[in-house]
C-alpha cells in the first residue's frame, strides 16, 4: 500500500529514502540521506524517453516494463537488505523526478512486498521548489568575518559544540573559497546539491536564535549561494576577528601543511595576475624550498588587500575583536556570551 505525502511531510517522515531515478539524474542533485535505488540505467531512460516522443506513452509503458520487468525480485530484495537494521523496517520513502511512473511502478512492486511505501507528490521537482522556498524564510544571521589566516572555520566549529546555531557553507561546497581553497577537501558537490544541502540546514533552524555564517563572496569554488540567501547575508552585522600576523601564519601552515607541494605551487600561479611575477616566483621559490611560512607571508598580502577592498567596496562597518593569542573555543566562548 502507497500514501501521498507533500514535500514537508514527505521529509520528515519515518522510512528509508529512495530515489528511483536513473544514476545520472542522482548524481546531479538528491535528497540529502536519499538512496540511488535506480528502475532505469542512464541508457534504458533514454529509451524509454525516444520511444515516448517516437511511438507514444503506451509503447514507452510497454517498453518500460519490458526493461524494469526481470529486476523486480532483485528491487524486492536489496529493499530488504537495506532496511534489515532500521528501526522502520516496514516504510519506505520513494520518489522519482515528477511523481510519475517510475515511482509508481517501484512503490507497486515494494508494495506487493508487504513494504509500505511512502510517494512524494510531485517529485524530486516539487522537492527542489521547496527548497527554493526555504531560502526565502529569514534567519537571525550574524557573520563571522576576518582575513584569511585568522581561524574562522574553527571557531565555527566551536560554536557549534557550544550548541550555537552555525552554517558552514565552506564545508557544504567542499571548498575554502580561495585559490587554495579546494586542497585537502572531497571533490565539490554540483551546485543543484550545495543548494540540496544548504535548504535541509536552513530549515532545520530556529528562526529566533541567531545563526552564525562566515562571510563569503556568492561564488565558493564553483558552487553558488542562492540569491536569497546572500542578500540576508549582505545586510547581517558583521563580527571580525583579527589575530597578529605571526599568528595567522603558523594557522595556514597547520591547515596547508600536508598539501602536496605541486599542489600549492599551482594554486599559487593561479592568482599571478593579482600577487604580480616577482611576487609570485618568489612565493613559489619559498614553497620548493619547504618554507610555507615565508611564501604564505607573501601571498597574504594579496588575500589582505581583496578582503580590504571588499569591505570598502560594500561599505561594511563591522565589530572587531583582537582574538590574538585565543583558541577557537575561546574565541566561541567570547562570541557567545559577550555577543550574542
Amino acid at each position: 500500500m502507497s500514501h501521498l505525502l507533500p514535500v514537508a511531510e514527505f521529509l520528515n517522515a519515518p522510512g528509508l529514502l529512495l530515489d528511483v531515478r536513473s544514476p545520472g539524474e542522482y548524481a546531479q542533485g538528491h535528497i540529502p540521506g536519499a538512496i540511488s535505488f535506480p528502475l532505469f540505467t542512464d541508457a534504458e531512460r533514454a529509451e524509454v524517453g525516444i520511444c515516448y516522443k517516437q511511438e507514444g506513452r503506451n509503447a514507452a509503458v510497454e517498453l518500460g516494463f519490458s526493461i524494469a520487468g526481470p529486476k523486480f525480485a532483485g528491487f524486492i530484495a536489496t529493499a530488504k537488505q537495506l532496511v534489515a537494521d532500521r528501526p522502520d523496517p516496514a516504510v519506505i520513502r520513494l520518489h522519482c523526478w515528477r511523481g510519475g511512473m517510475r515511482s509508481e511502478a517501484v512503490a507497486w512492486v515494494l508494495g506487493m512486498a508487504g513494504f509500505q511505501v511512502l510517494l512524494l507528490i510531485g517529485g524530486y521537482k516539487a522537492y527542489r521548489g521547496w527548497t527554493r522556498l526555504q531560502f526565502e524564510s529569514p534567519r537571525s544571521i550574524r557573520i563571522l568575518g576576518g582575513m584569511t589566516g585568522t581561524g574562522k572555520t574553527a571557531v565555527l566549529a566551536a560554536l557549534r559544540q557550544q550548541k550555537v546555531q552555525v552554517i558552514d557553507l565552506e564545508g557544504l561546497a567542499h571548498h575554502r573559497g580561495s585559490s587554495f581553497g579546494a586542497l585537502g577537501m572531497p571533490p565539490q558537490p554540483t551546485n543543484e546539491q550545495f543548494e540540496n544541502q544548504l535548504a535541509t540546514c536552513w530549515a532545520e533552524l530556529d528562526p529566533d536564535r541567531p545563526v552564525w555564517i562566515e562571510a563569503e563572496s556568492r561564488r565558493i569554488g564553483l558552487c553558488r549561494i542562492p540569491e536569497a540567501v546572500f542578500q540576508q547575508m549582505a545586510i547581517a552585522p558583521i563580527v571580525e576577528i583579527q589575530r597578529d600576523r605571526a599568528e595567522r601564519l603558523a594557522l595556514l601552515v597547520e591547515e596547508y601543511g600536508q598539501a602536496e607541494r605541486r599542489a600549492l605551487i599551482l594554486a599559487t600561479e593561479r592568482i599571478r595576475k593579482h600577487l604580480g611575477g616577482l611576487r609570485t616566483q618568489q612565493a613559489v621559490d619559498l614553497l620548493q624550498q619547504g618554507n610555507l611560512s615565508a611564501a604564505f607571508d607573501l601571498i597574504l598580502d594579496y588575500y589582505d588587500r581583496t578582503y580590504t577592498y571588499d569591505l570598502e567596496r560594500r561599505q561594511l562597518q563591522p565589530q572587531s575583536i583582537d582574538v590574538t593569542g585565543k583558541d577557537a573555543t575561546a574565541v566561541a566562548r567570547l562570541l557567545n556570551s559577550d555577543i550574542s
